[in-house]
């Protein structure tokens, strides 16, 4: 029999009561979802009436149609007699290539700078602070145009271009070799692919030996020497080829080689500029946010300050500079858009194109949105996995 005492004095909850806290937050967001859908509908139907109304086309069938003009960079394979939505591709894969370059160089370039912040030379620590506040205080559109003249009116022309050995920078942009393609090639990155997954291996490995032992093993060049040396294997084995295609002055341009037209080295070093000074100050106030007791510590243990900054201070700083840190990567990403003003041939510009020509503004827009929301939100998932990751985990 059970006793009085083992039998629940609460009464039981009523599921579908508007006196539930969770019925009533379901109901609301029900309430607000069906407000939101209704809006978008609403919009969406509105819009399309009034189009029709004025005559005016709409649909995304124009993306089958030729596109009926050039791109003056492009990655992939693409004429004038290719469809819009093979232009739209080229403009995408122009965004990615600056984003991805950008984004690499800027962790890099700001990282230095805020590192720098903390040396011990006074001129480095105030060419460090002065890097920051100069190149974040102007707008990065005033910045890309400044690239850019200095690109196209400071530098010589092709003639008379600057030469340090087989690479040129001219008006024209920079020419530098490009290897001939062979099978060759393709051995080696499977080799730098192979070296980078092993480097990564020993990272682990010597982390988890110096966390129980205390001694220290090389956490950069010896990842880095097995990188080359796997990449240079697979070299070998495809055969070791060696022919480059060098570019040559021409009559009128650089020829031949690989090349970098100035409205992507423009965009590119704006982009890394500007950016790398908000990064900087990321990892800065990152790495204050340390105890200080954790500096004292490592030099008790007689690391030295570069051991101490990358064994000690960045890994456990990094909880805190991650989530900012995405929030310039984003940027970066989105800021691109402004490319258009220096006209290189990204999504936004190839968008401009395609709405002069055929008038399909929404659909153009709403394609430039997809990109940029696409983008993002890849960025901010493989960032915020990266965030997990170095979590420091408490036992």
């Amino acid at each position: 029999m059970t006793s009085p005492s083992s039998i629940s004095k609460t009464p039981p909850k009523k599921p579908f009561s508007f006196r539930s806290q969770a019925f009533r937050g379901l109901v609301y967001q029900v309430i607000m979802v069906s407000v939101v859908v209704a809006v978008l509908w609403w919009l969406a139907t509105n819009t399309a009436y009034n189009m029709k109304v004025r005559g005016i086309q709409s649909g995304f069938d124009f993306l089958m149609q030729a596109a009926g003009f050039d791109i003056g960079e492009s990655l992939i394979a693409y004429e004038s007699i290719n469809a819009y939505w093979r232009a739209f591709l080229v403009g995408l894969t122009n965004t990615l290539r600056v984003a991805i370059i950008g984004i690499i160089l800027t962790t890099i370039l700001g990282t230095l700078i805020g590192v720098g912040r903390f040396s011990r030379n006074a001129l480095v620590r105030g060419l460090c602070y002065a890097y920051v506040e100069v190149f974040r205080n102007i707008p990065i559109l005033l910045q890309l145009l400044m690239w850019y003249l200095l690109m196209t009116e400071v530098l010589p022309d092709t003639n008379s271009a600057w030469q340090l050995g087989s690479v040129f920078l001219s008006k024209g942009g920079l020419n530098f070799p490009k290897p001939i393609w062979e099978a060759g090639f393709t051995w080696m990155i499977f080799g730098l692919a192979a070296g980078c997954a092993l480097a990564w291996v020993y990272r682990r490995w010597a982390m988890k030996q110096f966390e129980a032992t205390g001694k220290i093993r090389s956490m950069f060049w010896v990842p880095v020497a097995i990188v080359i040396a796997l990449g240079f294997v697979g070299w070998l084995v495809g055969g070791a080829p060696s022919e480059l295609n060098y570019p040559k002055k021409g009559e009128f341009a650089i020829e031949n080689g690989g090349s970098f037209t100035p409205e992507f080295v423009s965009v590119l070093l704006g982009l890394t500029v500007y950016t790398a000074a908000f990064v900087a100050e990321v990892v800065r106030s990152g790495i204050q946010s340390v105890a200080r007791g954790q500096s004292e510590a490592a030099a008790a243990l007689g690391l030295s300050k570069g051991q101490e900054m990358r064994l000690v201070m960045l890994p456990q700083a990094l909880r805190v500079i991650i989530p900012p840190m995405t929030n310039q990567f984003l940027n970066l990403t989105k800021n691109s858009s402004l490319a258009v003003a220096i006209g290189y041939p990204d999504v936004v510009s190839i968008a401009n194109t395609a709405i002069n020509q055929t008038g399909r503004a929404v659909e153009c827009i709403a394609i430039v949105m997809l990109v940029y929301l696409t983008t993002s939100l890849t960025t901010s998932a493989f960032m915020g996995w990266y965030n997990k990751r170095s979590a420091i985990k408490e036992r």
